[in-house]
């Protein structure tokens, strides 16, 4: 009995040992878990679930499988494929999640979630965030061309790297009361979330207990994932 987590691949065509190395853990490791749950930035950007592009295709397919296999796949979205919609879940047997869900698993209430929104210092992607969010600002977009949606993910591909390059890694981590703050929200002992590609298992203290933040790796140059079963939670790093 385990239920797997994972976030932050960023598949794209420009690396295909990641691909290849998601490739076998799906047919590996996961195959054996009582369900998948992929906490965002699965793709390194998403357009829009028209996009023809064959990689895409090819995870579907490969998804898909998993869950035909009998272990169903959850998926919460990241801030590079916050774009991926019903169409696409569909075609890959994902069940789409709210930005914050609360797991029982094995006894254990676990929130899960990407993890961009914890990083509260970080003003300037928040801002960003919440216009790219609008939802009549994304209808616009998924309404132009492929090929403009392109050069204008492209861009802002570029922009926010710039950004980034000039600001702490302070700010672009958590803020700790902020993860507190959504903890006790939703009054659970355990936070799992991706995002700031930092992976490690940190305590901390809410609703006047001990807690427990796991933060998930990206998949660089290996593979991250979160492993819980009855007896524990588990941060594992494997290689491809």
């Amino acid at each position: 009995m385990a239920t797997l987590f994972i976030a932050d691949l960023h598949l794209q065509t420009e690396e295909p040992a990641i691909v290849a190395g998601f490739l076998r853990f799906l047919r590996g490791e996961a195959k054996s878990a009582d369900a998948l749950y992929i906490l965002g930035d699965l793709f390194e950007a998403w357009i829009g679930d028209d996009d023809p592009n064959p990689l895409h295709r090819e995870m579907a397919a490969a998804i898909k499988a998993l869950v035909e296999s009998g272990v169903p796949c959850y998926f919460i979205h990241g801030n590079r494929d916050f774009l991926l919609g019903k169409r696409y879940a569909r075609e890959s047997g994902m069940t789409l999640l709210p930005e914050e869900q609360v797991l029982d698993l094995y006894g254990r209430k676990v929130l899960i979630m990407h993890g961009d929104t914890l990083c509260t210092d970080d003003t300037g992607y928040l801002a960003f965030r919440a216009k790219v969010h609008t939802p009549w600002i994304q209808t616009l977009f998924l309404a132009l061309p492929l090929f403009i949606r392109n050069r204008i993910a492209a861009r802002m591909r570029a922009g926010s790297k710039a950004a980034n390059s000039s600001k702490s890694m302070t700010i672009m981590d958590v803020n700790p009361q902020a993860v507190v703050s959504v903890m006790e929200k939703h009054r659970v002992q355990w936070l799992i979330h991706g995002h700031t590609h930092r992976p490690d298992v940190h305590s901390l203290i809410a609703n006047g207990q001990p807690a427990h933040r796991v933060v998930l790796g990206a998949w660089h140059s290996e593979g991250s994932m979160v492993k819980v079963t009855p007896e524990g939670v588990e941060l594992i790093a494997f290689p491809f």
